[in-house]
């Protein structure tokens, strides 16, 4: 029996706003009880620039989660205590390795609640933290946007994150169109699917025109030195100052240290919905296609399908996803049918130059990531560690985190010193291993191209990268990156024999 097609109610997902949620992102608690968290979070920045923030959270009462009723309490309890536990974690000029009790048992049990792990995911600091300013206009501008909280109460981080809001609002009515054209690719309405297919690219556009305005209100080495080591994770953090992960003490003194990946847009459910639906697998990171058995199903006439595995980085970045929402993915993916329903029909011309539409508009969106996370993190990377080499040791490394961990890496790829220097070459953590693995990601956007002018055009188009300037269309030549540079991942979700692959972020 077909399953039937996913009901967005079903899984608290909203038919305008896609995975944020229907009811707005609570600004504080209505309970006084939790006054003490909310207090906290008000003085974040000067608790954390202060370096008081460890001992006023040592100082909390171990509070309990009976008093939080509406979802939407248990979301704005979650977002809380991410903030205070990476702030706690890196808010000093060593990490921490423990999250004290007030932190821990209400932060398993709310995440327990939730259906996600301890850690600060997208949702805790995106999908979570917003407002709008006026309550009578619609959250898809971002001039109609306002963080509830940040760690450094700068407005780089807020606009940050309400960038990646505005493209989860955006691109929210996408969802339940894409919905429906699997429901009429069933019923064999290529008019429908053709016309939901052609909504869906001309969207695409707007998601990347937000995109691109990540640099209006977001300085790159501010990002890359103030902003993401707070966003870090616990996974493959010994360089950084956790070799063994983060110890979540409950008070029962038995140590309980855990691996968690960082916050990272890779957990957005609405990118993972865009490739399910379009019929996108993703492989390994350094994994060929099969061109050979492409070539001759392509000669038959033969859907061109070949299953990516399933246990790779996105199937990963599920586990970061709220619990409703990862299962919508999974159900959708059991149904999904545009493409081989696109394949199936090699003479309605409309129908397979509107699918290959939404897959160059996709594909244009992740080379649009992929000059961000080059300005973001490739870059400044290579700045920070040109500088640090003209710096005394003791300057260099006087706070260690995950910028402070890029800087120190005194050899050479694999040499002792070096992020990840363990004779091995890290994928995906590493400049060059991080920038390769997004254009992985994008360059299988188009492999489901039906039209082969359209494959000739993407291919073509994606050679011709890291020629110009982003955001300004001039030459850039550090932009371009001719050595290894070992710069961590936010998501920190890759390993050395590269079991996980797939996309990073978008």
């Amino acid at each position: 029996m077909i399953p039937p097609i996913p009901d967005l109610a079903d899984y608290g997902i909203s038919p305008t706003h896609g995975f944020l949620p229907d009811v707005l992102p609570l600004a504080r608690l209505p309970d006084p009880y939790y006054n003490k968290w909310e207090a906290i979070a008000a003085n974040l920045q000067a608790l954390v620039l202060s370096r008081r923030l460890r001992g006023v959270v040592d100082r909390l009462p171990v509070l309990s989660t009976v008093g939080l009723e509406h979802e939407a309490e248990w979301r704005r309890a979650y977002s809380l205590l991410c903030f205070m536990a990476h702030g706690y974690i890196w808010g000093g000029d060593q990490p921490c390795e423990t999250l004290p009790p007030p932190i821990t048992v209400p932060l398993l049990a709310v995440s327990e609640r939730l259906e996600l792990p301890p850690v600060a995911t997208y949702a805790a600091v995106c999908l979570w933290n917003f407002k709008p300013l006026f309550v009578d206009e619609g959250i898809e501008s971002l001039e109609n946007l306002a963080t509830l909280n940040t760690f450094t109460g700068s407005i780089d981080e807020s606009w940050f994150y309400l960038v990646s809001v505005a493209i989860e609002a955006t691109g929210g009515p996408i969802i339940p169109l894409m919905l429906d054209a699997m429901a009429a690719a069933r019923e064999d309405d290529a008019d429908t699917v053709t016309r939901r297919l052609r909504a869906f690219a001309e969207r695409l556009t707007d998601l990347t025109t937000i995109l691109q305005r990540m640099h209006e209100s977001c300085d790159p080495l501010i990002f890359y030195n103030r902003i993401r080591p707070f966003l870090a994770g616990s996974k493959n953090m010994a360089e950084a100052g956790l070799p063994n992960g983060v110890n979540y003490d409950n008070g029962s003194g038995v140590p309980d240290y855990r691996l968690y990946s960082g916050g990272s847009n890779a957990q957005s459910s609405l990118i993972q919905f865009f490739d399910i639906a379009l019929g996108i697998e993703h492989r390994p990171t350094g994994e060929k296609r099969d061109s050979a058995a492409a070539s001759e199903s392509e000669r038959e006439g033969k859907p061109r399908h070949h299953p990516a595995p399933q246990h790779n980085f996105i199937m990963d970045m599920r586990r970061y996803m709220p619990g409703p929402h990862a299962r919508f993915l999974g159900d959708v993916g059991a149904v999904a049918n545009i493409r081989a329903f696109v394949e199936a029909r090699p003479r309605n011309q409309q129908l397979r130059l509107a699918y290959d539409a939404c897959l160059a508009m996709l594909s244009a969106f992740r080379d649009k990531h992929i000059a961000i996370v080059t300005r973001y993190i490739v870059v400044p990377s290579r700045e920070v560690r040109a500088r640090s080499r003209s710096r005394s040791p003791e300057a260099t490394r006087r706070r260690l985190n995950i910028a402070s961990a890029s800087r120190q890496g005194g050899g050479g790829p694999g040499e002792p010193g070096a992020v990840g220097g363990t004779g091995k070459k890290l994928k995906g953590t590493g400049g060059t291993a991080l920038i390769p693995f997004l254009k992985q990601a994008r360059d299988e956007t188009g492999e489901p191209a039906v039209e082969e002018w359209t494959r000739r055009f993407m291919r073509r188009t994606n050679k011709a990268e890291g020629s110009g300037d982003f955001f300004l269309g001039k030459p850039d030549p550090a932009a371009t990156v001719t050595e290894e540079v070992e710069v961590n991942g936010l998501a920190w979700a890759w390993t050395v024999d590269d079991e996980v692959g797939g996309i990073c972020s978008y």
